[in-house]
């Protein structure tokens, strides 16, 4: 087997089968979700600093920030009116439900979502994703696609089709963000600003925790 056969086998396996893995078990492993993200943001930044290759500062510059800053916070900006504007009407039930009934869960999940959630999802999905299976997808949109695809697909453990469609909407912004910044920090801001928004709003209902947003 040669390096690239080693790596569509690796995607295949980390990315495919074990989030469909996951998926028809998802009720033991239910308690394991954080555990098993926090493992395979271990063995990926080992992997990437120790593949001479890898250009280290990417995991800690803020890259071609500039180039991206505009469209990160207008879209940003212009979504949130949007989707409150949107969720308000089709579930006022619920709209911002989180931060009035449980505000100190959600003063928590301010501070910790994107250290202990947002970070490893991008290191895995983005930094790692992009860096190790260039070689074998060398076309930047495809590795986008692709990127989003697979985001999508391990948030199928929530078993609803809401959660899969805001991960792979997303997943195209933050991998489009990431291959135009080459910055993890620059995800990890723009990650942050859509999943507690998504949170706030009340959306969070569709997912059963808020560790794989």
């Amino acid at each position: 087997m040669n390096a690239g056969q080693y790596r569509w086998c690796e995607l295949l396996l980390v990315f495919f089968c074990l989030p469909i893995l996951a998926y028809f078990f998802r009720f033991y492993l239910a308690n394991w979700l954080f555990p098993a993200l926090i493992i395979l943001m271990a063995v990926c930044t080992f992997l990437l600093l120790t593949d001479p290759h890898f250009k280290r500062f990417r995991l800690t510059s803020l890259g071609q920030f500039s180039t991206v800053k505009k469209r990160i916070f207008t879209s940003f900006f212009a979504g949130a009116l949007f989707s409150a504007m949107l969720y308000g009407l089709l579930n006022q039930e619920n709209w911002f439900s989180f931060p009035l009934d449980s505000t100190r869960q959600w003063l928590i999940l301010l501070l910790a979502y994107p250290l202990l959630s947002v970070l490893p999802q991008e290191l895995i999905f983005r930094s790692y994703f992009f860096h190790r299976y260039k070689r074998i997808l060398p076309n930047k949109t495809t590795r986008i696609i692709l990127s989003a695809s697979v985001f999508a697909l391990a948030h199928c453990v929530y078993d609803n089709w809401v959660a899969i469609g805001l991960s792979f909407g997303g997943g195209l912004l933050f991998a489009y963000t990431y291959a135009h910044s080459r910055s993890l920090l620059v995800c990890v801001l723009e990650h942050s600003l859509w999943g507690l928004w998504v949170f706030t709003l009340g959306v969070g209902e569709y997912l059963d925790s808020g560790l794989t947003f």
